[in-house]
């Protein structure tokens, strides 16, 4: 036990957040953060920090946890798939030399043999020196593990989203209405023009220590920036949200069915929302460095910008 806060060792480096409620999304931005609705959500803890290479490499070599991208994929998931696909690997931001088409995302993400979390940027790369950087590479599946193997649960996108504005419900961004104020870099986001201009005008040019940033008004870190951060919700495309949502208890609704890209509809993968941009957003090209802002991840993919947190509700809430 704890003595200063006589509180649980599960929560140490864990902040407190008051259940409130607060208006989630946004009628300002993308169409999939429509409509921007109240929501109510119960008190609950959240990490100070996003979890961290140091932290899962502990996991690991408590439990022996293998992540998706080490394992070689089943081929009868993916029938007809090139079998040079089916080999472990994870996908990585490969900036190219010059400008691109936008429309494009292959243009800049590569799916690498031999990418994983020990290898953020290819099987010749490794993490060391970047203990204290966000683990990435991990899929829903692995957060998953990891999160109750430390005794807590991932977030709902509602609980992530409130977290994320440290108490404030009137900014674009978690710390007020300008991305730099005053010329001072608050997230770990791009600077330049994406893909191929990182100009790193905040120190970092991929991942960054977490806490390297100012923390919000809840005392978290991270929140926007640096890596993605997968929540619990299953992902809706905007038409679908505008005929479910909402309500102060039900935010967006949902299911693992109706959660797969439309645009892929002979491959039915189930997506997750992930939340918080990351250190590849840029305002010519991906503005979700907000807390209103979700993306959608297939729960088979992993990737160079994504990594969680954790929370613990308390007992009767949530």
């Amino acid at each position: 036990m704890n003595i200063e806060t006589n509180r649980p060792p599960v929560l140490d480096e864990m902040v407190k957040v008051p259940g409130g409620t607060f208006t989630m999304g946004s009628d300002h931005h993308y169409p999939e953060e429509k409509p921007a609705h109240k929501v109510r959500v119960d008190g609950f803890w959240i990490d100070r920090h996003l979890v961290s290479n140091r932290q899962f490499a502990r996991f690991v070599a408590e439990t022996g946890h293998v992540t998706l991208a080490e394992k070689p994929v089943d081929p009868d998931d993916y029938p007809g798939a090139d079998p040079a696909l089916l080999a472990p690997a994870s996908v990585v931001l490969m900036p190219p030399p010059g400008r691109v088409d936008l429309r494009n995302h292959y243009n800049w993400w590569q799916y690498v043999p031999g990418a994983d979390w020990r290898h953020p940027r290819g099987p010749d790369s490794s993490i060391e020196g970047l203990e204290d950087h966000p683990v990435v590479h991990v899929a829903y599946e692995d957060a998953l593990a990891y999160a109750r193997w430390a005794g807590k649960e991932l977030p709902t996108e509602a609980e992530w989203e409130y977290a994320s504005k440290g108490g404030s419900d009137g900014s674009e961004f978690a710390w007020g209405d300008e991305l730099v104020p005053d010329g001072r870099y608050m997230a770990n986001t791009w600077q330049g023009e994406f893909p191929w201009e990182q100009q790193a005008l905040d120190g970092y040019p991929w991942t960054s220590p977490v806490g390297a940033f100012p923390a919000n008004g809840y005392g978290l870190f991270d929140m926007i920036g640096n890596v993605w951060e997968w929540t619990v919700d299953w992902y809706q495309d905007h038409g679908r949200i505008q005929r479910t949502c909402c309500t102060l208890d039900n935010p967006r609704g949902g299911s693992a069915e109706d959660s797969a890209d439309p645009r892929t509809p002979q491959l039915r993968i189930p997506r997750r929302v992930t939340k918080g941009g990351s250190h590849a957003c840029a305002p010519n090209y991906c503005r979700r460095y907000r807390p209103a802002a979700r993306m959608a991840q297939p729960v088979d993919t992993s990737t160079s910008h994504v990594g969680f947190r954790c929370i613990v509700r308390e007992p009767g809430e949530g």
